[in-house]
């Protein structure tokens, strides 16, 4: 009998995925917002030997693995079978989408060609202005109206055993960290295997927690504790953060000073040592296909909105080709090479993944295992001075744990 979650959570590794509060059919812990900001879940009783073995190996802030990597393997970006770009045919997904809609285009064509019974992702609650929920989707309504990202804390796997209750198969969207999760308790488990054939994920540059958001809505001039509503993308590209307060009054910021001078300098630690920002684990992963500047830097003007479409297996492959057919999504190949021009920092970001794990070591502080994940290579090829910044600064915030 074990604590294991308890001490994820005590060395600040918890991503708060939510797949320990869904996994067991007798619930081991509760998913809570703590004093940070941060969804943790609270353990609520010891586990057995089968389910601490379960946990061990599935729980993102423990252990990261490719078991088989075959010739699509990049140690930048995971595996990529095809790489493209992307946008919703029907203009209104593709409107409220985050990018272009390509994960909701994907979703709605799966609930309505039949493949799939339900969707499960994360979508806002109805009663509090910035919490998320799991949501199920079963209509195009459903899955519209968890569109666009949501920059907070989300725990989508806390519903995974309530699926494994009901009839039927699901897709499943979510953060790299999520799919990561749930890839991994479905090779453990054929019944989670058979109950999500399909997983999908958006690129994540980390999960800010609720201060942040909070932040946004003071610098936009209004109240937390008034605001009603909250957004914090969609209905453009990249579509700006918007709230609403009871008294009626409305504030909004484009995304590049809510995400770049807000909400990213309030991350969850885990996230600063994440080698899988790209949904490496995910049969299909979507992102931002920036267009960008002279200098090949993303720039975040308001257009029309364009994903970038990585298909990852030859079921996520499958799934985009059927949708093209379809006529729910429109796409053209994309050059592997043009992807880090697109998603420069999740390039930076694994490249100094190794550097940043060895300075949190010599702080004497746990780390998770991350395996066959090309961290090495790298390394190798990567900046010497920059790695060595890398490792100094995550070796002096370590030491400031508290």
């Amino acid at each position: 009998m074990t604590k294991a979650i308890e001490d994820v959570v005590k060395s600040d590794l918890c991503t708060g995925c939510g797949l320990c509060a869904g996994m067991f059919f007798s619930p081991a812990a509760r998913m809570e917002i703590d004093a940070k900001g941060y969804a943790r879940p609270q353990q609520t009783r010891q586990l057995t030997v089968e389910e601490s073995g379960d946990f061990a190996n599935s729980c993102p802030g423990i252990r990261l693995e490719h078991t088989v990597r075959d010739e699509t393997f990049l140690p930048l970006w995971g595996p990529v079978k095809r790489s493209q770009t992307g946008f919703a045919v029907e203009q209104d997904i593709r409107y409220k989408g985050s990018s272009g809609g390509g994960l909701s285009a994907l979703a709605i064509y799966l609930l309505e060609s039949g493949k799939v019974d339900g969707v499960l992702h994360i979508a806002p609650s109805d009663t509090e202005a910035f919490a998320n929920i799991a949501q199920i989707s079963r209509t195009r309504a459903d899955v519209l109206r968890g569109a666009g990202s949501r920059y907070a804390p989300a725990s989508p796997l806390v519903a995974l055993e309530n699926c494994l209750q009901e009839p039927g198969v699901f897709a499943f969207i979510g953060k790299p960290c999520d799919v990561a999760a749930l890839r991994a308790i479905s090779r453990r488990r054929a019944t989670v295997a058979e109950k999500f054939p399909i997983l999908m994920s958006f690129m994540c540059a980390g999960t800010p927690g609720f201060k942040g958001t909070e932040a946004v809505v003071r610098a936009m001039g209004l109240e937390p504790e008034k605001t009603i509503r909250f957004r914090y993308r969609g209905n453009g590209w990249p579509g700006k953060a918007r709230a609403e307060t009871a008294e009626g009054k409305v504030g909004e910021m484009d995304y590049d000073s809510s995400w770049g001078n807000i909400l990213n300098r309030h991350l969850q630690f885990r996230c600063k040592i994440c080698p899988d920002g790209t949904g490496e684990f995910a049969d299909v992963t979507c992102a931002d296909a920036w267009y960008g500047n002279d200098k090949g830097y993303p720039t975040f003007e308001e257009s029309d909105g364009r994903s970038l479409v990585l298909s990852r297996s030859t079921k996520g492959m499958q799934l985009v080709n059927d949708a093209v057919e379809a006529g729910y999504l429109a796409v053209a190949d994309l050059p592997i090479e043009d992807i880090e021009r697109m998603q420069p920092y999740q390039a930076d970001r694994k490249r100094m993944v190794a550097a940043r794990l060895f300075g949190r070591k010599l702080a004497l502080r746990k780390i998770p295992k991350y395996i066959q994940m090309g961290l090495l290579k790298l390394s190798l090829n990567s900046s010497k001075k920059r790695l060595l910044r890398n490792s100094i600064g995550t070796w002096l915030r370590s030491l400031n744990d508290k």
